[in-house]
């Protein structure tokens, strides 16, 4: 038996036992985790799925629409698709027009995603019982 093995912890340990193996020092800082939620942060929940533990928080979604993240997004694609238009000759000659059309793509896709969000918001503040804040 090697001197790791003496200070193993193992089933059937007492509570005197673990607590002599582990040492005051991480029994301080297992106490000081178990405190963190007083402290605003969230609880920690342990999800075990086949051979691997997952550590989970539990905390509420945040209150986010992301119609202005969506509005960002598409103004900078339309920005740089109107950048590349003066470059259009050189963009061709280097066989990159696709520069300009992923540009555009974005930007039309970004106007269809904000039309989306913009929906789901006014469909969330019209759900009874919800407390949703004003954007």
């Amino acid at each position: 038996m090697t001197d790791s093995d003496e200070w193993a912890i193992r089933q059937g340990d007492g509570p005197e036992t673990i607590e002599r193996k582990m040492g005051h020092r991480e029994i301080a800082r297992l106490d000081r985790a178990a405190r963190r939620h007083e402290f605003g942060r969230p609880e920690i929940t342990e999800l075990e799925i086949g051979s691997t533990t997952h550590r989970v928080a539990e905390v509420e979604p945040m209150d986010v629409d992301g119609v202005r993240t969506m509005t960002v997004g598409t103004i900078i694609w339309g920005v740089l698709a109107v950048a590349l238009l003066p470059f259009l000759g050189t963009l061709e000659d280097d066989g990159r027009t696709w520069w300009l059309w992923t540009a555009l793509a974005g930007f039309g896709l970004g106007l269809i995603g904000i039309e989306y969000c913009r929906r789901r918001r006014n469909a969330l503040h019209m759900q009874p019982g919800r407390r949703r804040r004003a954007a």
